[in-house]
């Protein structure tokens, strides 16, 4: 027994040093191209799935994985992360840097630390390129249908897949295009290297891959869940993610790694889920934890969904005394302020809500979450100057918000803009997954010459673009 864990330490060393020694650096696309691709396949996955757009979800997981990102260094493109409703077990980084995680993968998860092992498990991927380099040079067929129709598969999108793969990918071709054990081996070292420099414990990658394994058992006999199908073989990923622990331990060095405070990844979570699930499912959920979770922070932050839930069922009432007692035990969390002003909005208390918007924008003016409350209630009482300097606030930090061209469009008609309007409601379309719509909007807003020329000149350049996606897609 001994002699074969040694063997498997040493093996395992081994296989470090190979692969620091020989990276692979043969691409079939370029970075051109995989941005292009990365760009169009955004448009396809918003059009198949509901993509949770809200400002305070983005704003959590794109700020976790600017964190792993420092520590990762200058890339070629520019991450995006999104989280996409779906019980499914998934996540997916695709091309150019966008990395979707499935809210059935985050309902698994119990901590930060898990979460980030994931995230930066695929930003491993992304930056190993290793859908770029299992690309056939040989392939005749175009790149964007190729990456599509893979990311199709990936994603568990058959509508996006189907057509894609009867016409353009060779037999055999989309195996060949999923990740193999090696690339799963490079994108846990990759993680497992940034973890530690973040100081973030990496047995978390050990929690993670040991809760995908008694996922695999559970689905023995029925459909597999999309990740363990692009993501093959936890149990040897598990194999490999414990042997680094042990050589870590067998370093005998204090790696004094920071105790993370989960408040914000329980808070994200409970956004997510009341998004996601059942609310009487959730709600058995919540009433379970606080009574019998593990720590005190689970037990309080389950009664954040409490309050969530009940907001949902418009007993508002109810909802900001759960959020009360939050409060009691999280004094110096600003973000529950305005959590508190938005319960108070739904409930009308425009005239209480509104101080505390204000308090929070000036506090933090690039808090996207607080900024944008701040714009719906000017919005409300007719402010359309403060609300649409404020959207534009929000667009520098989230261009993809479909809900903000809305209220964009819905201002310019208000001021008689019709053609502006419609250049905004064409985005709103656009990044809700409307392609048809959207190209109409920017069809007339190129030719509409009421519209500014910044504009009108964006407006024919989407149009142009989702020509060509159209027959690729």
């Amino acid at each position: 027994m001994i002699r074969k864990l040694r063997a498997s330490r040493w093996l395992a060393t081994f296989v470090l040093l190979l692969q620091l020694a020989f990276p692979v650096h043969v691409f079939a696309l370029s970075i051109g191209e995989e941005r292009k691709i990365g760009e169009y396949l955004l448009f396809s996955v918003r059009k198949e799935f509901p993509v949770l757009d809200d400002p305070d979800i983005s704003q959590y997981i794109n700020g976790l994985g600017r964190k792993v990102l420092e520590t990762v260094g200058p890339q070629h493109f520019d991450y995006r992360f999104f989280v996409v409703k779906s019980d499914q077990f998934n996540a997916f980084a695709a091309p150019a840097g966008l990395v979707f995680f499935y809210t059935g993968l985050i309902e698994a998860m119990s901590t930060e630390d898990q979460l980030l092992s994931v995230l930066a498990h695929e930003i491993g991927h992304v930056v190993s390129r290793h859908i770029a380099q299992r690309l056939d040079k040989g392939t005749k067929i175009s790149a964007l249908s190729l990456l599509a129709g893979i990311a199709g598969l990936a994603l568990g999108v058959p509508g996006l897949s189907q057509g894609l793969l009867t016409g353009s990918l060779a037999a055999g071709q989309a195996a060949n295009l999923q990740y193999s054990r090696e690339d799963e081996e490079q994108a846990d070292r990759l993680s497992f290297g940034w973890m530690q420099q973040m100081r973030r414990d990496p047995t978390a990658m050990e929690q993670m891959l040991k809760s995908m394994r008694r996922v695999t058992r559970y689905h023995i006999g029925s459909e597999v869940p999309q990740y363990l199908l692009t993501h093959p073989n936890p149990e040897a990923r598990l194999g490999y993610v414990q042997s680094l622990l042990e050589l870590e331990r067998q370093k005998a060095t204090d790696r004094n790694y920071v105790t993370t405070d989960n408040f914000d990844f329980l808070r994200f979570k409970y956004r997510v889920l009341v998004q996601s699930m059942d609310l009487d499912t959730l709600r058995t959920h919540c009433v379970t934890a606080m009574t019998s979770a593990t720590t005190n922070e689970q037990r309080i932050m389950a009664r954040y969904g409490l309050a969530l839930i009940e907001a949902e069922d418009r007993n508002y009432e109810q909802a900001l005394r759960h959020l009360a007692a939050v409060r009691e035990q999280y004094p110096r969390r600003d973000i529950l302020e305005i959590d508190r002003a938005v319960l108070l909005t739904q409930g009308g208390r425009y005239e209480e809500a509104r101080p505390i918007l204000e308090q929070a924008f000036k506090r933090d003016p690039n808090d996207v979450y607080g900024v944008y409350q701040l714009a719906k209630m000017e919005l409300m009482r007719g402010n359309n100057p403060r609300a649409e300097q404020l959207l534009q606030r929000v667009a520098m930090f989230m261009p993809e918000f479909p809900q903000l061209y809305f209220d964009l469009g819905r201002i310019e008609a208000n001021r008689g803009r019709e053609g502006v309007s419609g250049f905004y409601l064409g985005k709103y379309n656009l990044y809700r997954g409307k392609i048809k719509f959207a190209k109409q909007h920017f069809t007339r807003a190129a030719k509409d010459m009421s519209v500014p020329e910044k504009l009108r000149t964006e407006a024919k350049a989407l149009v142009e673009k989702l020509k060509e996606l159209e027959k690729e897609i």
